[in-house]
């Protein structure tokens, strides 16, 4: 691949790379397994939320009902439901909207902040995540979980650690 252009404007970080000129591009083997990831991430995905059509759910709508029904009450802040979820608050309005047509969920007020809302996991969407729930994992053991042995399944994960750590630190900077 031939290097891009540089000059392009961005917003420069102290140590940015690009505004200093020191580009470290990927090597052969980091751009197999930077592709292999994104492939293999968008396949699962798209493989284990084809395995939610038939019950009429998304991911965004499983992994919603999955923190809801691991959560105190049943119940999430939605801030702090749009954090779990890794989703903007604008985004899982809409979605909680969706799903509250649905009878997934519901909306309360929150009494400690009159501006707070809370997004609680009503009976039919208890329900629903305990008829789901053994094919969702079904389909997870399928195509991810299952093809890795013990050792592989540990290597991953410890890989992922610093990764989605720096992540996470990263999400809320601008």
């Amino acid at each position: 691949m031939n290097a891009p252009d540089t000059d392009t404007p961005h917003p420069a970080t102290p140590d940015d790379p690009i505004a200093s000129g020191r580009i470290d591009w990927l090597s052969d083997s980091e751009q197999r397994l930077w592709r292999g990831w994104l492939q293999a991430t968008r396949l699962l995905n798209t493989l284990v939320e084809r395995d939610l059509n038939p019950f009429d759910l998304t991911m965004y709508d499983y992994e919603i009902l999955v923190n809801l029904s691991e959560a105190p009450e049943r119940r999430m802040r939605m801030t702090d439901l749009a954090m779990a979820s890794v989703q903007s608050k604008s985004r899982l309005s809409h979605q909680i909207t969706r799903m509250e047509k649905a009878g997934l969920v519901r909306r309360e007020s929150c009494d400690q902040d009159r501006r707070g809302l809370y997004a609680v996991l009503t009976e039919h969407g208890w329900d629903t995540i305990r008829a789901v729930a053994p094919h969702h994992v079904a389909s997870v053991r399928q195509h991810f979980i299952d093809l890795l042995d013990d050792e592989r399944r540990a290597a991953l994960a410890s890989a992922l650690e610093p990764v989605l750590r720096h992540l996470e630190e990263s999400r809320d900077r601008p």
